[in-house]
């Protein structure tokens, strides 16, 4: 059976994107951070085909103690957080914290993973990353770092692993229906979006899907998902 390993998966995209790998045929690795609770129901959902696996994204050594015995088909790093405000006035704390989450964990997952696929020369990595690292939004320098330093590494990774039959891609959602939109002045954004409405998790879970199983000569793109917004 096809094994998938999809990181913050208690979030609204990530359940989305088990859903989606669980449809499929995959065994669904749903990774969390501190819900064990949401992510135990998600594995219910899925009718029980996949394994919960909690580890800190931040801790080197807690993802690496995690993942040391983990093989899979196909990974999906999609963890991440936001802690938006003007440059001026961020904390360190903010800073860092979306860098080592959103970063640095896929350094450390990816890491562990890619190896094992590099022994038996097949396997595909899928990045959620954002349209904030592509263009850029004011407030949110760290997480556009952060999602641009994905971008980038998945743009060099791509070349690396091509080579041993690996598969690096990234999809850059838009504005999303999510937990990340909640409180949000939606109806000002939806102005900006030619399509007119806000996305849903289902639609980014549906390019996840596809760049990850299908698309076999698709390597080291970075797939747009954001109604028009960026284009």
């Amino acid at each position: 059976m096809k094994t998938v390993l999809v990181t913050g998966a208690t979030g609204a995209i990530g359940e989305a994107i088990v859903k989606e790998f669980a449809a499929m045929g995959y065994f669904v690795y749903i990774h969390y951070n501190s819900n064990e609770a949401k992510a135990q129901n998600l594995l219910e959902a899925i009718d029980g085909n996949g394994e919960v696996t909690g580890f800190n994204l931040r801790d080197k050594e807690s993802v690496e103690s995690a993942l040391e015995k983990l093989e899979v088909d196909i990974l999906v790093n999609n963890a991440g957080i936001i802690k938006d405000n003007l440059f001026f006035f961020m904390e360190d704390e903010q800073w860092f914290d979306v860098i080592d989450t959103n970063l640095n964990g896929v350094y450390y997952v990816t890491k562990q993973l890619a190896k094992k696929m590099i022994a038996k020369k097949a396997g595909s990595i899928v990045n959620v990353t954002s349209i904030s690292g592509l263009v850029g939004n004011a407030g949110q320098t760290n997480y556009s770092a952060s999602k641009g330093g994905v971008i980038a590494f998945t743009k060099a990774l791509s070349a690396e692993l091509a080579r041993y039959g690996i598969r690096v891609n990234a999809v850059a959602p838009g504005v999303i229906e999510s937990e990340m939109t909640e409180g949000l002045d939606t109806k000002a954004m939806k102005k900006a979006i030619p399509a007119n409405r806000l996305g849903k998790p289902e639609e980014v879970a549906e390019a996840v899907g596809f760049l990850g199983d299908r698309g076999s000569y698709i390597n080291g793109t970075v797939l747009t998902v954001s109604g028009g917004m960026v284009r």
